[in-house]
C-alpha cells in the first residue's frame, strides 16, 4: 500500500530525502521546524519565476502583474486549498517539499476528506482520546478498504444474497440484507451483520466477524481484486450454539420467522433443512463479487431497481429489474435449487403488449391461456430458424387481438403519439384485474386494478437446475413499485415489490460494464 504509506508521512521529495541524509537526527529534527529554507521549495520558486518570464518567447514586461508562488501562501490558506482536493491526490504533494508535508499532518485537512468522500459524520474529535487522527482514519480504514463499499453477491451455491457494504460512523459493515418473512412481499427489508472494520490504535484496522450470537470475534478481509473480496472467521466456535437442533430452530426464527410445528408441508420441509445445512458450512467464510444497480432511461416502462418477490415453497427471493431497449428482464440476486441465483427469472417483450379480456373471461385461466399462447405462437412464425420461442428479436407482429398495431403500441421508445405525449408507465392506468380460477397465489393480497399487460417467458426448471425451459406467462404491471408475474405451465402468480432502500457506491460506470456484470453472475450461476 504505497498511497497509503505516503498518506501517513512516508516518502518526502528526493531534495528532501537527500538532506536529511547528511544531517543527524537532531539536524533533521531543526529542518522540520524551518519554514522556507528548503534547497526543493527553492528551485520550485525559482522555476515557477522562470516560468513567469518565459511567456512563449517574450519577456515579462515592467507592467506585467506580480506572480506569486504557491509557497508564500499563509499556512491557514493552504490548509483551505488542501482540504478542498481528493485525498488521493495528497500524498503528492506530500513529496513536494517539507512545509507541504508539515501542513498535511493538519487534522482538519482529513477530517474533511473523510466528511466529503465517506459521508462520516460522527465527531472524529473524540478520536483524540484513543489517539487515532482523522488521517489514521481516512488511510488506514477508509482508503484501504474503499474498494468494498457498495452492494455484492456471496457465493452461496444456488442461494446468493445481497451484501451492502457501507461507512458507518467510524465503521466500515458489512449488511447482509434479508427479504421480509413470506409472503409479506410489501414488508421492509431485513438485515443483519456478517462483519465490521474499524480503527482501535493507530497501527491497523481490526476486522471482526459478526456471524452468529457470541458477539464480535476475529475475522479476515482479503481484497481480491477490483470486483471481488473474500472473508473469513477465524472463531467459528463462535457460531455454534449448545445442541443442533436449537441452533436449527434459532436459523429457522431468525430466517423464515416460524417454527417448526408451522410447517406442515413435507416438501417445504425439505427445502428449508437443504438451505440451512447447505448454507451453515460456509460459516462466514464466503467469496463475494460485485453487482451494480440496473442504469435507468427516461423512456423505461418503470423505474429499475431491485424487487422481493414471491417464489411458491422458496419463500421471497430479491429479483433486479433491468431493462435493454424492447426487452425487461428480471434476474434473481438470491435463488434456490431449482432457479439459482444469477438466472434470468423473467423475461418481457416490451412490445408484445397483452389486452386483457373482460373481468368474467379473465376468471376463465383457459381463455387467458389462449391468448397468450397466440402471442407465443406469432412469434414463432416470425422467427422460424432462431428456434420461435426467444422473446421479441425487434421485429413487430402483425395486429391481433392480443396486440395492438405498431402505430398503437405503447412500449418504451416506440415513439408513438401516445407515448410521447405521457410516461410509458402511465398509460393504460385502471384496468380492473383478477387471477383466473385455479391459478396459485403466495399473497391473496395483491392489487386489483393494473396498468398494463406483456408477453414474457418465465425460466422453470427440475432440481438442481436441470432440464432448465422458458415458458410463456403474463407481466403485469400494477404501479411504479410493484408487478406480477403469471406461469401459465405451473398456473403459479409471483408478486414483486420494489426494494425502498437507498444504496451508495452501488451504479455502474457505465451501461457497458452493468451489462457485463450480468454476465458475469449468469455465467457463474451456470
Amino acid at each position: 500500500m504505497a498511497v497509503c504509506a505516503r498518506l501517513c508521512g512516508v516518502g518526502p521529495s528526493r531534495g528532501c530525502r537527500r538532506r536529511q541524509q547528511r544531517r543527524g537526527p537532531a539536524e533533521a529534527a531543526a529542518a522540520d521546524s524551518e519554514p522556507d529554507t528548503d534547497p526543493e521549495e527553492e528551485r520550485i520558486e525559482a522555476g515557477a519565476a522562470a516560468l513567469a518570464g518565459a511567456g512563449g518567447g517574450r519577456s515579462a514586461g515592467p507592467s506585467s502583474p506580480p506572480r506569486c508562488s504557491l509557497l508564500e501562501l499563509p499556512p491557514e490558506l493552504l490548509v483551505e486549498i488542501f482540504a478542498s482536493l481528493p485525498g488521493t491526490d495528497l500524498p503528492s504533494l506530500a513529496q513536494v517539499c517539507t512545509k507541504f508535508r508539515r501542513i498535511l499532518h493538519t487534522d482538519t485537512i482529513w477530517r474533511r476528506r473523510c466528511r466529503e468522500e465517506y459521508g462520516v459524520c460522527e465527531n472524529l474529535r473524540k478520536l483524540e482520546i484513543t489517539g487515532v487522527s482523522c488521517r489514521d482514519v481516512y488511510a488506514k480504514l477508509l482508503h484501504r478498504y474503499r474498494h468494498i463499499l457498495g452492494l455484492w453477491q456471496p457465493d452461496i451455491g444456488p442461494y446468493g444474497g445481497l451484501l451492502n457494504v457501507v461507512v458507518d460512523g467510524l465503521f466500515i459493515i458489512g449488511w447482509m440484507y434479508l427479504p421480509p418473512h413470506d409472503p409479506h412481499v410489501d414488508d421492509p427489508m431485513r438485515f443483519k451483520p456478517l462483519f465490521r472494520i474499524h480503527l482501535m490504535e493507530r497501527k491497523s484496522a481490526t476486522v471482526e466477524c459478526m456471524y452468529g450470537h457470541r458477539g464480535p470475534h476475529n475475522g479476515h478481509v482479503q481484497i481480491v481484486k477490483k470486483d471481488e473480496f473474500s472473508t473469513k472467521c477465524n472463531q467459528t466456535d463462535h457460531h455454534r450454539m449448545s445442541g443442533g437442533r436449537q441452533e436449527f430452530r434459532t436459523w429457522l426464527r431468525e430466517e423464515w420467522g416460524r417454527t417448526l410445528e408451522d410447517i406442515f408441508h413435507e416438501h417445504m420441509q425439505e427445502l428449508i433443512l437443504m438451505k440451512f445445512i447447505y448454507t451453515s458450512q460456509y460459516d462466514n467464510c464466503l467469496t463475494y463479487r460485485r453487482i451494480y444497480l440496473p442504469p435507468s432511461h427516461p423512456d423505461d416502462l418503470i423505474r429499475p431497481g431491485l424487487f422481493k418477490g414471491t417464489y411458491g415453497s422458496h419463500g421471497l427471493e430479491i429479483v433486479m429489474l433491468s431493462f435493454h431497449g424492447k426487452h425487461a428482464r428480471g434476474t434473481k440476486i438470491t435463488g434456490d435449487p431449482n432457479i439459482p441465483a444469477g438466472q434470468q427469472t423473467v423475461e418481457i417483450d416490451l412490445r408484445r403488449r397483452i389486452h386483457l379480456p373482460d373481468l368474467e373471461r379473465l376468471r376463465d385461466f383457459n381463455e387467458l391461456s389462449r391468448v397468450v399462447l397466440e402471442v407465443r405462437e406469432q412469434l414463432r412464425q416470425e422467427q422460424p430458424q432462431e428456434g420461435g420461442d426467444a422473446v421479441g428479436l425487434g421485429r413487430q407482429s402483425p395486429p391481433s387481438c392480443a396486440e395492438p398495431p405498431a402505430e398503437q403500441a405503447e412500449g418504451p421508445g416506440d415513439g408513438g403519439a401516445q407515448a410521447a405525449a405521457e410516461p410509458p408507465a402511465q398509460s393504460g392506468q385502471g384496468q380492473p384485474f383478477v387471477l383466473p380460477v385455479g391459478v396459485s397465489s403466495r399473497n391473496e393480497d395483491y392489487p386489483r386494478t393494473c396498468r398494463m399487460c406483456f408477453y414474457g417467458t418465465g425460466l422453470i426448471a427440475g432440481h438442481g437446475f436441470t432440464s432448465p425451459e422458458r415458458t410463456p406467462g403474463v407481466f403485469v404491471l400494477f404501479d411504479e413499485d410493484r408487478f406480477g408475474f403469471i406461469w401459465l405451465e405451473l398456473k403459479s402468480f409471483s408478486l414483486y415489490s420494489r426494494v425502498q432502500a437507498a444504496f451508495r457506491n452501488a451504479d455502474a460506470p457505465s451501461p457497458q460494464a452493468f451489462e457485463e456484470m450480468l454476465k458475469n453472475i449468469q455465467s457463474l450461476a451456470s
